[in-house]
């Protein structure tokens, strides 16, 4: 595993040997991430999120916070990261209202 020395990792997280989490990436409680997964610099990650194998954030991105949604009340929700995901800068992806956000794999989300 590659840690950057800013980076902050929870103890907890699960991390693939071979992941590399670049400078002030936070990675929080409840994270699993999958092989060959990259986050370059400035991502946060929390919340019980899943993100699956050969995926890339670029800075600025933000995985698995509480969602905006009006109708969220705490609830216990998840957010699931497939495979082959490329997630750009500025590209926030929040957890489910009622259930789990999903991206399912082999997509790239550009922020605008």
């Amino acid at each position: 595993m590659k840690i950057h020395a800013t980076a902050i990792v929870d103890p907890t997280a699960q991390l693939a040997e071979d992941v590399e989490v670049g400078p002030y990436c936070i990675i929080g409680a409840g994270v699993t991430v999958g092989t060959r997964t990259r986050f370059i610099a400035h991502v946060f990650v929390e919340g019980t999120t899943a993100i699956g194998v050969d995926n890339v954030f670029f800075p600025y991105s933000t995985v698995g916070v509480a969602s905006q949604d009006k109708k969220y009340h705490g609830e216990q929700c998840n957010t699931v990261i497939g495979d082959r995901n490329t997630v750009r800068e500025f590209v926030t992806i929040h957890r489910g209202t009622e259930a789990v956000a999903v991206l399912r794999g082999s997509e790239t989300i550009t922020g605008s």
